[in-house]
């Protein structure tokens, strides 16, 4: 892990992990969310964190996603093997969701693809007003992967999800409140004040009663799950857009900043 791409401190009985990778819009590398992993591991293991407030610092990026150019285009079995079970994103995004205490996301700036993927699997969400959002899957050619919709739909609804994977627009904070996207919309200025505020609060409260209550939330959340058979069949309409040229030129026009010509193949 890169020491500086991503910081962590501790202050009262909350924990605050920093993306620190300005130079890439905070995008995520393995290595990061190797780190955010390790983080959250240790706090985990003890009592002193009772709230996480994950952000993005101070620039104009909350995350701008995964490196596009470390997604493969084309992987052998032995690849897809590896990469389904030791993805870096599915490492971070477990251990988020599973953390024993609540976790908010801080939206400083934008936020897009893997990391409001990240968001979503945090228990609430607070957003400078000035911030913009959007998943680009459906831009790129990519069939996003199940579980990452499943977590939209467990934190936004069907309704939220749809619309923002079909269209693939890039949305205001005010539009993603009103879809349920984010809890709180704050001026700028306000934002870490408030968010804070209710980071304390939170971290005041009973520490069983919080982890009890969302391991029970978590219980709840499992009726998305997929059953074998419908995942096997995601795994193949995955695979299907991994392999297609639509991919390939989705991933060409963005590296290019034109508009893609997509030929459904």
């Amino acid at each position: 892990m890169a020491e500086q791409a991503i910081l962590s401190e501790v202050k009262g009985h909350v924990g605050t992990i920093t993306f620190n990778r300005p130079e890439r819009r905070n995008a995520l590398s393995p290595d990061m969310l190797i780190g955010l992993h390790l983080i959250l591991e240790k706090w985990a293991e003890g009592t002193e964190v009772r709230c996480v407030v994950v952000t993005g610092g101070t620039g104009k990026a909350f995350c701008s996603g995964y490196d596009i150019s470390a997604i493969p285009t084309e992987m052998s079995p032995e690849m897809e093997k590896v990469i389904r079970e030791h993805n870096p994103l599915e490492l971070a995004f477990t251990s988020m969701k599973n953390f024993p205490y609540p976790t908010i996301a801080m939206w400083n700036g934008y936020c897009f693809g893997a990391g409001l993927n990240l968001s979503m699997v945090c228990d609430i969400r607070t957003a400078s007003d000035t911030v913009k959002l959007g998943m680009p899957p459906a831009k790129l050619g990519l069939v996003y992967h199940p579980d990452g919709l499943i977590e939209f739909v467990q934190a936004a609804g069907f309704a939220a999800t749809r619309e923002l994977f079909f269209s693939g627009r890039t949305i205001s904070a005010k539009l993603a409140k009103e879809m349920g996207l984010v809890n709180h919309v704050l001026p700028a200025e306000e934002l870490a004040a408030f968010t804070y505020e209710l980071a304390e609060e939170i971290a005041g409260n009973a520490p069983i009663s919080l982890k009890n209550t969302k391991k029970i939330l978590n219980m709840l959340e499992k009726s998305f799950l997929l059953s074998d058979a419908d995942r096997k069949q995601a795994e193949v309409l995955q695979a299907e857009g991994f392999a297609s040229e639509d991919l390939k030129e989705g991933q060409m026009a963005f590296l290019e900043k034109r508009k893609p010509v997509f030929k459904g193949r």
